[in-house]
């Protein structure tokens, strides 16, 4: 089967990074009976637009109708969002008058922000599971996927964006086209758009394989994010770079060219340019990084095993189901992993089967280390995990490579 490129329709010939089969890092085990389908965690680089890209094995109706991935259970999100919102609101000077959009508006993290000062929001977001969270918390939430089609409906309605915020979401969409030209269609001409989303940079330049899972389609840029809004009628003007993910961007855009282009925009640029993401040889060497991250990870384990000391997980991750199906890491090395979100717990990881449990079994059960999954909020994890030094507990965090540290 010959494969096209998302964005340009161009054959893809060149391996970006080959991590194998591997389940959907969502899809959650109820018991050790459940069959479970692995598919090519196989992505691809466009050598004529540089867009790198997972090929479309499930629909994201499979992956997104019902979602296991609560944003409130994290305190550092909540906190981010919060900022965020404040900061937005000084910045675009938004009032009681002003109309928020948020596509992938999760539990209401966000929004919720919004709602408590009086702000009219909408959210957009396909998990019916989770959009019946943020209706709880008083906001108002379609339980749709976001399109070109739902644009043109809401714009119909007269319910165009002053404000319209899509966070960690253009990677999770199989047709990235349409929903860039949709984010143009229900944007007002006096309105911005922000986005966030990882940088791809970051994510060669410090080993982050594990975000690499089958509900992130695409893996960005700044430089392709913003030769994909040019051609669908947005102008990105200004962006940030920020520490979340281990590394994002927050792009802001507006319709036509109303906004001069930042001097951050340019600088970021640069820098990927002087990188290498302008030319299809940086992205052909990732493969042998990333085994070096699974051969010391491995070593690291095995060599507390034989010690015959006691390992466990902490945080039921997308990134940390990557990174264990890869390595093949299960039961001979985690005793269990335990997760905040009542969602997770009591069921087995996909395709590993390691049970999880709430985080109060770390107390009753002492390990001697903890291997951290969602490095990138370690030391949120490690302050939440502070008593453990009353055992001389130690904690492992796997990327950008094998760190053990002593709390």
């Amino acid at each position: 089967m010959t494969l096209k490129c998302r964005h340009c329709n161009t054959e893809l010939a060149h391996t970006f990074v080959d991590l194998g089969m591997s389940p959907l890092a969502n899809s959650y085990v109820n018991d050790n009976l459940t069959a479970e389908q692995f598919f090519p965690l196989h992505v691809y680089v466009c050598h004529v637009c540089f867009l790198v890209q997972l090929p479309e094995h499930e629909k994201p109706s499979d992956i997104f109708e019902e979602y296991a991935y609560f944003s409130s259970y994290s305190e550092s999100w909540l906190n981010h969002a919060k900022k965020y919102v404040d900061m937005i609101i000084n910045r675009q000077d938004l009032s009681k008058d002003s109309f928020v959009i948020e596509i992938a508006s999760n539990d209401g993290y966000l929004l919720q922000n919004f709602v408590k000062k009086g702000i009219n929001a909408l959210g957009i977001e396909p998990a019916k599971n989770v959009a019946k969270a943020a209706e709880k918390k008083g906001i108002t939430t379609l339980s749709k996927f976001f399109s070109v089609e739902l644009a043109k409906k809401l714009s119909d309605q007269e319910k165009k964006a002053d404000l319209l915020i899509a966070n960690n979401v253009l990677a999770h969409v199989p047709d990235i086209n349409d929903f860039v030209k949709g984010i143009s269609i229900i944007l007002k001409n006096t309105g911005i758009a922000t986005f966030e989303f990882p940088s791809l940079l970051s994510l060669i330049k410090f080993n982050q394989f594990d975000t690499i899972y089958h509900e992130h389609y695409s893996y960005l840029s700044l430089s392709v994010v913003i030769k994909i809004f040019k051609e669908h009628g947005l102008h990105v003007f200004d962006t940030e770079e920020l520490e979340t993910h281990g590394g994002s961007f927050r792009v802001y855009a507006c319709t036509g060219y109303t906004k001069d282009t930042s001097e951050s925009v340019r600088n970021i640029l640069s820098k990927e340019a002087i990188f290498g993401l302008n030319s299809i040889d940086r992205y052909l060497d990732c493969t042998q990084q990333v085994y070096k991250i699974k051969s010391g990870l491995l070593k690291t384990l095995i060599s507390i095993k034989e010690e015959g000391k006691s390992i466990v997980g902490y945080g039921a991750a997308a990134k940390g189901n990557t990174l264990l199906n890869y390595c093949g890491i299960r039961n001979d090395f985690l005793d269990y992993v335990v997760d905040k979100n009542p969602e997770k717990q009591g069921k087995l990881l996909p395709g590993t089967h390691v049970r999880i449990e709430k985080p109060e079994r770390i107390a009753m059960t002492k390990p001697e280390y903890i291997l951290i999954l969602p490095w990138n909020l370690k030391d949120e994890i490690i302050e939440q995990l502070n008593y453990v030094k009353k055992w001389d507990c130690k904690f492992i965090v796997p990327i950008p490579e094998t760190e053990v540290i002593t709390p």
